[in-house]
């Protein structure tokens, strides 16, 4: 039996880290974009003034209440509300992965002098390495930018013809 379940576990936990590694190429820009145009300092140094159980707690905050999004997407695409179910599951992946990232961004220091966290944070690098180093995830990559010079083509194109349709009107 354990021979079975070890597969199956390894094939389960790089889909849950492909996924995750999917949204995060979203979640990281906005992220950065929340951070250049929120000026939350006080709440930023308060974040940063917690010692590193505490830190601990509130990074696991968004985690324990957004995590469950999942099969409750999960439940609304099976009772037939796909188009709910999946914007259930991209709005709470999205909100909790750039709550996340802002959080182990101001306490990434402090987590790591926890033996454990800095312990199960290293299996996760070595697990998204191995990710990245799949065929698998150099095609998504590949299929991402080619969908990424699609869409700005299509941006520049539509912008020529709104600059065109503009100096026309003059």
């Amino acid at each position: 039996m354990k021979r079975i379940l070890k597969p199956v576990t390894y094939i389960l936990a790089a889909i849950y880290f492909l996924v995750d590694a999917v949204f995060m190429t979203v979640a990281r820009p906005v992220a950065r974009w929340i951070g250049r145009h929120f000026e939350f300092r006080r709440l930023r140094a308060w974040i940063r003034s917690l010692s590193p159980y505490p830190s601990l707690a509130l990074f696991s905050v968004p985690v324990i209440i957004l995590e469950p999004i999942k099969p409750v997407a999960a439940y609304l695409a099976a009772t037939g509300q796909i188009v709910g179910g999946a914007a259930t599951f991209i709005i709470g992946e999205l909100l909790k992965l750039v709550l996340v990232e802002r959080l182990f961004h101001l306490t990434r220091d402090k987590l790591m002098k926890i033996p454990a966290f800095a312990w199960a944070y290293g299996k996760f690098t070595e697990m998204k390495a191995w990710l990245q180093a799949t065929e698998a995830w150099r095609a998504i990559r590949a299929l991402t930018r080619a969908a990424k010079d699609a869409v700005a083509r299509a941006r520049a194109k539509l912008a020529g013809s709104f600059s065109r349709l503009a100096t026309s009107r003059d």
